[in-house]
C-alpha cells in the first residue's frame, strides 16, 4: 500500500520552530511529526509514501533518507513549483501513487496527530464499497470549522457547511483519508482544494463516507495547539500503560524525558512535558506544560510553563518563562529575566524582560 502526506509550505503558524527545520520535521513528544505519521502506517502494511511539498526539500530529503532505513518504509517526495492547495499535489504524485493494484491509499495532512486508527479504517472503507473515506471528529464548536454532514448509521456523507451559524453537526475532517485511486481521476494538477472541490462532488454521487475517530485527536500546526496536543498524546500513552512515560518522585502526570538528559536534584517536572535527547536540566527547576528540545540546558531554579524551548537555547538561573513564550533555535536567555508570551527567532540573547506577549526579532 502507498501513502501521501501533504506537507505544503512554509510552516509560517509554528514560527520561530520553521525558521531551523521544516514544519514536519519539528519534534513531537521527541520525535519529529511526520515520524509518527510514517510508523503508524508501516504498521498497517505501507510500504511507500511520498511527500507533498514545497518547501526545503533537500532538508527533509536528508533526514528521510537516514529514517527509510532504519524503518524500512521507501520514502520519496514529489515537489510542487507553486502552491497546489489540497487536491493538486495528488494529480503531481499520480505515477507514484497507481501501481496497477487497484488498492485504495492513505492521504494524510502533516501536522494531524491522533492514534492513527488506520487498521479500523481500512475495514471500514471496505465495507461500505465507497469511493472514498474521510475521518471526522467532533468538536465543541462547530461554528469555527467546516462541518460535515452524514448519516450517523451509514456514515455516508450528505453534504459540507462551511462555519454554520445554526447547528447542523458537530462533526469536522480529520485530515486523514483513504482513497481509491478513481479519486485520481477527478483531480487536475493545478491549485484545488480537496474539501472544497473534490470531496463535494464525490457526496453528491453518493459515493464519500465518514467514519468518526476514535482517541484523541489534534492539529498541531500553531503553538497553542501544539500543547494542547502533547497533552493528549500524553494521556494515551498513559492509557495504554507506556514505558516512555517518566517515573519518580520528581515527576508529576504525563511526563517523557529521553534516557541521553541529564536532570538534577530537586526538580519537579509535570504535568504534560517532553524533555528532549542532551538536555542538562539544573537542580531545583520547575517545568510545565511544555516542550524541552534537543540539547537545551536549563539553569538552577529556572521556571518554565506553558512554552517551548527549541534546540540549544539556554535558560538562566531564576528565569522565568511563561504564557506560550517559544525560543527558536540556539536562544539564551539570562539569568533573572522574565518571559511572558515571548516569540523569540533563533540565535538571539535575551538581556531584559519580554513583559508581555512580543515577537523578538
Amino acid at each position: 500500500m502507498k501513502a501521501e502526506i501533504l506537507v505544503g509550505g512554509f510552516g509560517t503558524r509554528l514560527r520561530p520552530l520553521t525558521l531551523s527545520v521544516p514544519k514536519p520535521l519539528v519534534e513531537f513528544g521527541n520525535k519529529p511529526m511526520i515520524q509518527h505519521q510514517i510508523e503508524a502506517l508501516k504498521e498497517v502494511g505501507v510500504t511507500e509514501v511520498i511527500l507533498g511539498i514545497n518547501y526545503q526539500p533537500e532538508v527533509m530529503l536528508n533526514f528521510l533518507n537516514e529514517f527509510q532505513d532504519e524503518i524500512g518504509v521507501k520514502i520519496t517526495c514529489c515537489q510542487e513549483t507553486e502552491p497546489l492547495g489540497t487536491a493538486g499535489p495528488l494529480a503531481l504524485a499520480r505515477d507514484k501513487l497507481l501501481d496497477g493494484s487497484g488498492e485504495p491509499f492513505f492521504v494524510l495532512n502533516s501536522d494531524v496527530i491522533s492514534e492513527y486508527p488506520f487498521k479500523d479504517l481500512m475495514e471500514f472503507h471496505r465495507s461500505h464499497g465507497g469511493e472514498a473515506t474521510i475521518m471526522v471528529t467532533k468538536v465543541s464548536e462547530p461554528s469555527k470549522y467546516g462541518v460535515v454532514v452524514m448519516d450517523e448509521e451509514t456514515g455516508k456523507v450528505e453534504r459540507f457547511v462551511e462555519k454554520p451559524q445554526t447547528f447542523v453537526g458537530n462533526k469536522i475532517n480529520a485530515g486523514i483519508y483513504l482513497l481509491n485511486p478513481s479519486v485520481l481521476d477527478r483531480i487536475e494538477p493545478k491549485p484545488t482544494s480537496i474539501e472544497k472541490e473534490t470531496f463535494p462532488q464525490i457526496a453528491a454521487e453518493g459515493k464519500l463516507f465518514a467514519m468518526v475517530l476514535p482517541g484523541f485527536w489534534m492539529d498541531i500546526g500553531q503553538p497553542k495547539d501544539y500543547i494542547a496536543g502533547l497533552k493528549l498524546y500524553l494521556n494515551s500513552l498513559r492509557k495504554k500503560s507506556s514505558l516512555k512515560l517518566a517515573k519518580g518522585s520528581h515527576i508529576i502526570g504525563n511526563v517523557i524525558i529521553d534516557e541521553t538528559a541529564v536532570i538534577g536534584a530537586g526538580c519537579l517536572i509535570g504535568p504534560d512535558v517532553a524533555i528532549g535527547p542532551g538536555c542538562v536540566i539544573e537542580s531545583g527547576v520547575r517545568i510545565s506544560k511544555c516542550t524541552v528540545m534537543q540539547g537545551v540546558r536549563i539553569k538552577k531554579h529556572a521556571c518554565i510553563s506553558g512554552s517551548i524551548i527549541g534546540w540549544h537555547s539556554t535558560v538562566g538561573q531564576w528565569a522565568r518563562i511563561e504564557n506560550m513564550t517559544i525560543l527558536g533555535e540556539d536562544v539564551h536567555v539570562c539569568d533573572e529575566i522574565y518571559s511572558n508570551g515571548g516569540v523569540v527567532l533563533p540565535h538571539k540573547e535575551i538581556k531584559s524582560s519580554i513583559p508581555k506577549p512580543a515577537i523578538v526579532m
